[in-house]
């Protein structure tokens, strides 16, 4: 019989809280279908080589487990970018810094103040059918992204943003990057997502949102210069077609959540 202690069941609800803590993330980073794959793996493995004591099947499990590691990130490139993403960004990691700052209140109403300016913006843009994408920074770096446009460094104004999209502007084709209230940089260029989930009859602007919403924490929102309509992509999705007022409450949501 086994002799279970105090440090074995501290050790399994350890295992279990980091468990559930692995799930929501890849939940949240949308890698849910690689989370059930290894765990259906690891279950499979303990079986055959701990319980059933499958000497064959156990010792090629060991040797594929030894490997997982490289193959998961080789045959899943994108998704396990998004999760190391989503691990990175996670803000939980903000508690210690908290503890000795008490500026909550004035941080959550100044990181509202940028929501504004751009959903006007945007709404005046559907409306003229004028073609933009502006990527607003959360807790990545966009740096490397910054500079491959033209410095900016402005306030954040709807006429500014109306300016740098009017289509006779030079900086129109590229992206337009807020970061900490300000605008950063436009017409910079971003990766293009080649997710073939993306309809065909949406153009490079909608992937090249997607693709920083997939190798950031980033938001991006697009206006279409066909059709007017605003799509918006975060945390690996595009959603499109949504309201200004959707626009306003999603942008919103995320400003409380990055000032918390």
């Amino acid at each position: 019989m086994f002799a279970i202690g105090i440090k074995d069941i501290i050790d399994i609800l350890l295992f279990a809280v980091l468990l559930f803590y692995v799930y929501r993330l890849m939940k949240e980073s949308g890698t849910i279908n690689i989370f059930y794959g290894v765990l259906a793996f690891v279950v499979v493995w303990v079986l055959a080589s701990e319980i059933f004591d499958m000497r064959l099947i156990g010792t090629i499990l060991d040797k594929f487990m030894a490997i997982g590691l490289i193959i998961l990130v080789i045959l899943f490139q994108e998704p396990m970018k998004r999760f190391l993403v989503a691990v990175g960004s996670q803000r939980r990691w903000r508690l210690l810094r908290k503890l000795f700052h008490h500026h909550a209140q004035s941080d959550g109403i100044e990181a509202l103040a940028w929501v504004m300016p751009i959903v006007y913006a945007c709404m005046n843009m559907a409306k003229s059918k004028t073609g933009a994408l502006i990527v607003i920074e959360q807790d990545v770096p966009l740096e490397s992204y910054s500079a491959s446009g033209d410095v900016i460094d402005a306030n954040i104004n709807t006429r500014l943003i109306e300016n740098i999209f009017f289509k006779n502007s030079p900086l129109h084709d590229g992206a337009m990057i807020v970061s900490k209230n300000r605008i950063v940089a436009a017409g910079c260029i971003l990766p293009v997502s080649h997710d073939s989930n993306v309809p065909r009859t949406l153009g490079l602007r909608h992937r090249s949102a997607l693709g920083i919403a997939q190798a950031s924490d980033a938001v991006a929102v697009v206006v279409s210069e066909e059709t007017g309509k605003i799509s918006i992509a975060h945390k690996g999705k595009l959603t499109t077609g949504i309201t200004t007022t959707e626009l306003e409450h999603r942008l919103n949501a995320i400003a409380i959540t990055s000032a918390k």
